[in-house]
């Protein structure tokens, strides 16, 4: 059986990725997702972010013009089982007690191929800051914009987990995102 080790919630937050989007509407977290992904005694483990929100402006006649902002509850994380989430939740896993919330707030956005672009912005988690620029593939469903990516951190940067797990659960994450306006 697979220990999930405590402490990620707040990659996904971190989410960071928002990358850019359209008008003034506002992400749909009902139809959204963001999965922290890392490895644990080197099998994959997902988890999810439940509690998010932000905003979007993108244009597609414009799309160097577009500005995101995404916040991620890092108490959201979900390990699957409450006991695991408890654990995260913790001062050297997530501290979400100290800092509740993860960020990403875009500075800028370079156009690729139809479609595509790079957002390049800030992401704020458990006190510290990165710079992060995360490729971003836009699309439609229905008349909802959709926005995908994904981007790597490291738990050793924000200061996430115990020592003592170093060598059970890696230090890169990686956070897919799927983003509907």
């Amino acid at each position: 059986m697979i220990r999930h080790a405590p402490w990620f919630s707040t990659i996904a937050v971190t989410v960071a990725f928002v990358a850019a989007a359209a008008g003034d509407p506002t992400i749909d977290a009902s139809k959204s997702s963001i999965i922290a992904t890392f490895r644990q005694e080197n099998v994959p483990v997902d988890a999810p972010l439940k509690k998010f929100n932000g905003r979007i402006d993108y244009n597609p006649t414009q799309p160097n013009a577009a500005k995101a902002a995404l916040e991620v509850d890092t108490g959201s994380l979900d390990m699957g089982s409450s006991d695991y989430d408890a654990e995260v939740r913790k001062k050297p896993w997530m501290d979400s007690g100290t800092y509740p919330k993860a960020s990403f707030i875009s500075t800028s956005v370079k156009p690729g191929t139809a479609g595509h672009f790079d957002a390049t912005g800030t992401l704020t988690l458990k006190g510290k800051t990165q710079t992060l620029t995360v490729p971003v593939t836009v699309g439609k469903a229905g008349s909802a914009m959709v926005f995908d990516g994904a981007f790597e951190i490291s738990r050793a940067y924000f200061g996430i987990g115990d020592k003592e797990w170093n060598d059970v659960v890696d230090d890169k994450v990686k956070v897919r995102f799927h983003l509907i306006e």
